[in-house]
């Protein structure tokens, strides 16, 4: 670890850049014809250099100002995560602009609301399946001047003069370079540390959506943080996938890679995943819980599948892994037979596992945006992998606290991350200060002032604080449920430990002022659907595979399984199971998959009470 960190790239000096811009424009002015990431095209994996995202990123700023982009003004950006996205990122951003992401799942009207609310005056968008959002609500937005369009597949004879293509926006760039010799330099000087740099809104389940203002100062403040304490190099090979539009894929993948120099490598989408991880194999991982989860319960179903031999030597293996694993949890030192047993079962076996994951290359897995079973991250560290998990939220530019790779706590959150600051309140709740901290809400001043008080972000996260000083998540102060007995419950306990079931995706507990607890139950579709093939269960669609009794028995057994470890007050008495297959584009799911809990409630409410009526009789 510490030839890692002696290898790590970073641009720290006296000279060091401030400004997001002038850390682009260092990284490639100094790293030339190193790569910055790869991308599929025509099913092979193709490089760009940092020479030529500079020229890319120049030629879109620079067609910006020709089309009147003045400092300060806000460009959109609707398209899934890839190479332009990060691109016109880039580019809004060195011609003195402000940049807000649009997840690729939002409908028209939220696209709308979103443009009218950052008042955005170009938006850049990847198809002719997202212009058309564009099209529909376009005329209620007079800010609105031009949509840039990334694959203008199926558009070519569109003649709209408010719609152009990427292409034609960097000739109009290049042209207006060559005729303005530093103009895009002077642009990348124009802005100041304090300055806002990007928005990102955050979930409008409770209220409309929240633009959280983020400074350069800010992003600058969070990349240093994770270079430090995660330090990563010019030889490492990242994966990008999560939304750019999320503070995760954006501060933690982009924003980073930028800082160090290590390669980013687009996924082809979302659902492609697992191939690509394979075809990657990356050196540092970072993933949502969702993630870390679908891989172990593929593992498991595949081992259905295997001999009793090789179910056998999975079995010794991932017990000589849990062994070693607890030591180190328990920071006690590994006997030398252990040592050697551990090595023996990674050749034999748990390295086939993580060649099946893509993983066997990674040094380090990153865990966060939503709590994850202590035992899923233990079973990582039995494969011989560190894996960390960390916390932080959009107000706070990214992760605040993180667990350390020589002493990982599963369950924790881990200790705060320097040089941010991170207590405890009287009531429960965490509380943040330091440079990472937003700079408020846009065009919200009272829930500005609601979160930010005296210097201190208030999360909502309620946590403590152990005699180590590690931080630990117990729920979100919303969540909390109070039972018709007056016993306080956080469902995210039980809910986690369900969802390291390969059968169940995700789960919502409610019992708020109830006299017992009951669970909605979204299910593993690919995996419950082997299952009903391999033991002969007749089922004609999802809803029909939901309603099976051997099904409803199936997840039974896994709350059942759960409820062993639980007061019976904390348990869950009964369950329904969600019918209709969710994707991101349901308003049930945020963009990193995760049940909105409140949505939930009211939309399955007569399902909810169909859970309590016998007991009211």
């Amino acid at each position: 670890m510490e030839e890692e960190k002696a290898l790590a790239v970073s641009p720290a000096d006296a000279r060091e850049p401030d400004t997001v811009p002038k850390l682009f424009w260092h990284a490639v002015q100094s790293r030339g014809a190193k790569t910055f990431c790869r991308q599929k095209a025509f099913g092979i994996w193709q490089r760009t250099s940092y020479a030529e995202l500079g020229r890319l990123a120049r030629e879109i700023g620079m067609g910006l100002v020709a089309l009147g982009f003045e400092p300060g003004q806000v460009v959109s950006i609707l398209s899934n995560t890839d190479r332009d996205w990060v691109s016109a990122d880039l580019g809004a951003l060195g011609a003195a602009g402000v940049v807000n992401g649009i997840y690729p799942t939002d409908a028209a009207a939220q696209v709308e609301y979103l443009l009218a609310d950052s008042d955005s005056r170009f938006v850049f968008v990847e198809d002719e399946e997202q212009l058309d959002k564009i099209l529909e609500v376009r005329d209620r937005l007079p800010a609105l001047r031009q949509a840039i369009v990334f694959d203008m597949k199926g558009l070519h004879e569109l003649n709209d003069p408010r719609v152009m293509s990427l292409e034609a926006l960097r000739r109009r760039g290049a042209a207006h370079d060559a005729a303005h010799p530093g103009e895009w330099e002077r642009r990348i000087g124009l802005r100041e540390p304090g300055d806002l740099a990007i928005l990102v809104y955050t979930s409008g389940t409770t209220g409309r959506p929240k633009g959280a203002m983020l400074s350069h100062a800010n992003i600058l403040a969070t990349v240093r943080c994770y270079q430090a304490s995660f330090p990563q190099m010019e030889t490492d090979e990242r994966m990008a996938f999560l939304p750019l539009c999320h503070i995760a894929e954006r501060t933690g993948g982009e924003y980073h890679a930028i800082y160090t120099g290590s390669v980013l490598n687009f996924v082809e989408n979302p659902d492609t995943v697992p191939e690509n991880v394979r075809e990657i194999a990356p050196t540092v991982f970072t993933a949502v819980p969702r993630v870390w989860e679908k891989f172990y319960s593929g593992v498991l179903i595949g081992l259905k599948q295997a001999s009793g031999l090789q179910q056998g030597a999975y079995r010794a293996a991932i017990g000589v892994g849990m062994k070693r694993a607890r030591l180190r949890e328990e920071n006690r030192p590994v006997p030398l037979w252990l040592q050697l047993a551990f090595r023996l079962a990674r050749v034999l076996v748990l390295d086939n596992v993580r060649r099946a994951i893509g993983v066997h290359r990674a040094r380090l897995l990153i865990t966060g945006a939503a709590p994850i079973a202590p035992d899923l991250v233990r079973w990582y560290m039995a494969l011989g992998l560190d894996m960390v998990e960390v916390w932080g939220q959009t107000e706070s530019c990214g992760a605040v606290t993180g667990n350390p790779r020589e002493r990982v706590k599963p369950g924790s959150i881990g200790p705060q991350l320097a040089p941010s600051e991170v207590r405890v309140s009287p009531e429960g709740e965490l509380l943040v200060r330091g440079p990472q901290v937003f700079m408020g809400y846009l065009n919200q001043p009272e829930k500005t002032a609601e979160t930010l008080k005296d210097g201190w972000l208030h999360t909502g996260d309620v946590g403590r604080l152990d005699a180590d000083g590690y931080f630990y998540i117990t729920d979100r102060m919303k969540d909390i449920i109070i039972t018709a007995g007056g016993k306080n419950i956080t469902p995210s306990e039980f809910e986690n430990q369900l969802k390291f079931s390969p059968y169940i995706t995700d789960a919502v507990v409610i019992g708020d002022q109830r006299p017992y607890l009951v669970a909605l139950v979204m299910i593993d579709h690919e995996n419950v659907e082997k299952y009903a093939q391999d033991h002969a269960v007749p089922f004609s669609n999802y809803t029909s595979l939901c309603r099976r009794p051997e099904i409803v028995e199936l997840i039974q057994g896994e709350i059942d399984r759960v409820n062993k470890g639980f007061a019976r007050v904390e348990q869950v008495k009964k369950f329904r199971l969600i019918e209709q297959k969710l994707t991101a584009e349901d308003e049930e799911l945020t963009p990193t998959m995760k049940l909105k809990r409140k949505l939930v409630n009211d939309k399955y409410r007569d399902l909810i009470e169909s859970m309590y009526l016998r007991e009211a009789a």
